[in-house]
């Protein structure tokens, strides 16, 4: 080594060691990283089972619009001397938070996200992490500036057998994929008709409206935000963003050339985004497409990657290799496998747990902000296509 570059060397190891040491203080002397929840509904509080599950961290506040949930997860999952918030701003605005986990209507995704890195806090924030196209380039540059970690709710990306499948596409297992269909399939019929119940005096709505254009109370748009335009973006962005994402990371391509989409309200006639609709994504040389309909629960959610050699069936409950066949045949799933593999867990504990070590490390988590919006563009530009003229062009 260069004995004049010594003096330049203790400088930043001192450095170094000043900023791990002041970032120890923040964590505290138990090492438990303390958490705020912004958006304490049927998501955000599953979301904080799975904090309670990964340990060695600790929720401080609960933030929510609606007093009895922020209440509701504060006794569930938060400590004795838990804070609720109605405001998302006093959390960031506590010195004693280390991060927060944002699971918000997905118009509030960016501001919360831009304000949290902002201010110093860690984020793991739902999918999609952006409402449009236009705010992803902002979002970006805010955390990339900002040197905080953001995960985004991409758990296939955490969930090992989705690694595994991916690597026997990436050995050859299938030869040159061409086509990757995936699909979603639910039933929301049941739920159509049962408005739901809240108690005004309890709920801020405006708070909850934000950005979105001001209107009289609807307790089916603060109760099923995903299915209208101002707060969500239906089953474009709430359902195909997961599996859109499975194909970017299999295909290492995020960036369609084309985008085909048709969709119509059927059945959900009440609501604003389709209920039954397709997609097609040009990527290279490979297809992606998307089905889905909310009226039946049969098939489900999963992916079918179609290869030259052979094809894979992939889904949350694990994954199969069917061989090419001799003779056509249409048989919905061929009979033997060539290999299929069962989930362990649900990918949302390791995703989590991916989150709180790069907390701890400051790596690059598995679900970055790049991935995170690439995967929210793919659902958007479907949309722009549906609601279009049936077209996109990158």
């Amino acid at each position: 080594m260069n004995t004049s570059d010594a003096p330049h060397r203790r400088q930043f190891v001192r450095a170094a060691l000043a900023t791990a040491a002041s970032y120890g203080q923040i964590l505290g002397a138990n090492d438990r990283i303390r958490i705020g929840a912004i958006g304490t509904g049927g998501r955000g509080q599953y979301l904080l089972s799975q904090l309670k599950l990964a340990e060695q961290n600790e929720i401080v506040a609960c933030c929510d619009v609606y007093e009895p949930r922020r209440l509701e997860a504060k006794s569930k999952y938060a400590t004795a001397d838990a804070q609720d918030h109605l405001d998302y701003r006093e959390i960031l605005d506590r010195k004693d938070i280390d991060a927060v986990v944002i699971a918000t209507p997905d118009h509030w995704h960016v501001p919360i996200t831009v304000a949290s890195v902002r201010a110093g806090k860690d984020v793991y924030c739902e999918k999609p992490v952006t409402h449009s196209i236009e705010e992803g380039a902002g979002l970006i540059a805010a955390v990339r500036e900002s040197k905080r970690v953001l995960q985004i709710g991409l758990q296939q990306r955490s969930w090992e057998h989705f690694a595994q499948a991916r690597k026997e596409i990436m050995d050859g297992r299938l030869g040159q994929v061409t086509m990757i269909r995936t699909y979603w399939f639910q039933n929301h019929i049941p739920s159509m008709g049962q408005v739901p119940s809240f108690n005004m005096a309890k709920l801020d709505w405006k708070r909850f409206l934000g950005s979105a254009t001001d209107r009289p109370f609807d307790p089916d748009q603060f109760g099923n935000w995903r299915w209208y335009w101002d707060f969500g973006g239906g089953a474009m962005t709430d359902l195909f963003v997961h599996w859109v994402d499975v194909a970017h990371w299999i295909m290492n391509d995020d960036t369609p050339t084309r985008a085909t989409a048709t969709g119509l309200k059927a059945v959900l006639v009440q609501r604003q985004t389709p209920d039954t609709m397709s997609a097609a994504l040009a990527y290279g040389k490979v297809v992606v497409e998307f089905d889905s309909a909310l009226l039946g629960y049969i098939e489900g959610g999963g992916l079918m990657i179609r290869g030259t050699k052979a094809a894979m069936r992939l889904w949350r409950g694990g994954f199969a290799v069917y061989g090419e066949l001799r003779n056509y045949s249409e048989r919905p799933d061929p009979a033997n496998p060539i290999l299929e593999v069962k989930s362990k867990e649900d990918g949302t504990l390791p995703h989590m747990k991916n989150f709180l070590e790069c907390v701890r490390t400051r790596a690059t988590p598995n679900a970055s902000v790049e991935i995170g919006v690439s995967a929210a563009r793919a659902g958007h530009v479907a949309n722009i296509a549906m609601r279009g003229n049936g077209v996109w062009m990158g």
